[in-house]
């Protein structure tokens, strides 16, 4: 009996094992005003191939993931990504004209010098609680 339970619980492992997803560089941008959509940006590394499937925050109504895409007459515009791939081992970089979080219906301004706290959950079922330092209104990413 203790055999079948052992070889049952390790043939399903795999599929109750969550990712270890390392998130790096995150920053938001101030917002000059609450009723305005703010933008934050991180880049995920995981140890397994998962999906970002939902963000929110407890200062804004909704959270989404934006892309970036250029049609054919150079004109740019974002589009709501509803799963972001992470690839195993691969880093996937939201940075400043390319993907970002976008923060809507926010409650307060992002006010430069504090912590947006971030709630990321993943396909795997996993949740992580991070917070990212708020920089100037024009800060191009925490390398500056």
């Amino acid at each position: 009996m203790k055999i079948t339970i052992l070889a049952t619980a390790l043939t399903l492992w795999p599929f109750f094992a969550s990712a270890d997803v390392t998130i790096s560089d995150g920053w938001a941008r101030a917002s000059i005003l609450a009723s305005r959509p703010a933008a934050a940006y991180l880049t995920l590394t995981s140890d397994q191939s998962d999906q970002l499937v939902a963000i929110t925050t407890p200062i804004a109504g909704n959270v989404t993931i934006h892309a970036v895409e250029t049609d054919n007459d150079g004109v740019s515009r974002m589009v709501e990504v509803v799963a972001l791939d992470l690839p195993s081992g691969e880093p996937v970089t939201l940075a400043p004209g390319s993907m970002h979080l976008m923060l809507m219906g926010l409650s307060e301004k992002l006010e430069e010098g504090t912590d947006l706290p971030l709630i990321l959950t993943f396909a795997s079922g996993a949740r992580m609680e991070v917070s990212v330092p708020v920089l100037g209104p024009g800060a191009m990413g925490p390398q500056e």
